[in-house]
């Protein structure tokens, strides 16, 4: 029997009586607690503060979705280094010309550590699979990505410099 039309409850709303749903409940929760750990490492808090403090009834479903499954799910996986899925995302990005996202993605994929150089390397890559008006347009992006990261104080002295000239 398929049920259409059924709304997925807030992990909130998730806890209903009986021992079944209350595992899955607390399942669920642990994934979204591991996503968020994640989505913060990688994405950094101010980013996912602003992208919290956003939210309302008509995006509440959406944020928990990208915790759970892209964070929670996904990125958590042991099978690839965070440096592998910051690549496969930016090139993901560049492919469907996301280009907020290819920044903010920019931004990770340093985080990550991936170098300049690296990032350069899937930009180029990408110029051949993904088209060389993309990569330009990639280029671009990653450019103001670096020159912003460049200008802003930074709360470790000892980590080196950003950008393209990054180790």
């Amino acid at each position: 029997m398929y049920v259409v039309n059924r709304k997925e409850p807030s992990l909130t709303e998730a806890a209903s009586p009986g021992p079944a749903s209350m595992d899955l409940s607390r399942a669920q929760q642990d994934v979204f607690d591991e996503g968020m750990a994640v989505r913060r490492e990688v994405l950094g808090d101010a980013h996912v503060d602003r992208a919290t403090a956003a939210m309302d009834d008509f995006t509440e479903d959406f944020q928990s979705l990208i915790t759970r499954y892209a964070w929670g799910s996904i990125w958590t996986r042991p099978g690839l280094p965070r440096t592998t899925r910051s690549a496969i995302t930016l090139t993901a990005m560049i492919a469907h010309g996301h280009w907020e996202e290819f920044a903010m993605h920019v931004r990770a994929a340093l985080t990550n550590g991936m170098t300049g150089d690296e990032i350069k390397e899937v930009i180029l890559q990408s110029a051949i699979y993904c088209g060389v008006p993309s990569a330009n347009t990639a280029f671009k992006v990653a450019q103001g990505v670096f020159s912003t990261l460049a200008a802003e104080p930074r709360s470790d002295p000892q980590s080196g410099p950003r950008g393209p000239e990054a180790p």
